[in-house]
Order: C-alpha cells, then structure tokens, then sequence
C-alpha cells in the first residue's frame, strides 16, 4: 500500500506497477535516480569502511612508531648514563694505575740506593 501510494505521487513506472500508461521517459528517470542513489549510497559506503580500516590501521602503525621512539630514548639515555659510569670507571683505573707506578717508582728507588750504596762499600774496602 504505501509503495502504490509513493509510485503515485512519482508517477507511473511500468516497469513496478501493472496497469499504468507507459511513460518511459519518466519511469527511466526515475529508475536511474533510485538505482544511481542506491549505488552511490553502496560506494559511499564502501568507501567509507575502507577510509575507517585504513585510518585504524595507520593510526596502529603511527602508535608503534610512537612507542618504538620511546623505547629508543630510554635506551639511549641508559647508554649514556652507562657511557658515563664507564668513562667515571677508566679515569679512576687510570688514577690507581698512576698511583701504582709511582709507588713502584718509590719502592725501586729506595731498593737502588741500598744496591748503589753496598756496591760504593765493597770498592771503597778494595
């Protein structure tokens, strides 16, 4: 009933409703309109989930990113900080191994004047 009631207020289409004069021109036009609009609603549509799968998708794949820029700041602010205990490390090794040098140096020089001095006793008494 309401399809007889809107094919009336549109016109007749002879190709939905029996028993109406043929008008052509108008039934085609009428059909393009509805078939151009059911299409286009179709493609819009279609269009549309693909645009939202894609933005999903990307909005992923820009948070992972996002997230893998973090992992790598914190990775580089440990190398850093890990940079600088081993930097802290080698100048301390360095400062024991200056300190050891002279305390060897010391040591061999109060050995080598008791050598020195032993040797000037034994040529003094020939």
């Amino acid at each position: 009933m309401l399809w007889s009631y809107f094919f009336y207020i549109w016109g007749c289409i002879p190709e939905i409703t029996k028993g109406c004069q043929d008008m052509t021109n108008a039934s085609s036009t009428y059909l393009g309109i509805a078939g151009g609009a059911i299409i286009g609603a179709i493609v819009s549509w279609w269009i549309y989930n693909r645009q939202k799968k894609t933005a999903k998708m990307q909005d992923s794949a820009l948070n992972r990113i996002k997230e893998l820029d973090e992992n790598h700041e914190r990775i580089l602010k440990k190398l850093e900080d890990f940079d600088i205990r081993h930097e802290t490390t080698l100048d301390t090794i360095a400062e024991l191994s200056k300190k050891i040098d002279i305390l060897v140096e010391k040591q061999e020089k109060s050995e080598n004047p008791m050598k020195s001095d032993s040797s000037k006793n034994t040529k003094d008494s020939k």
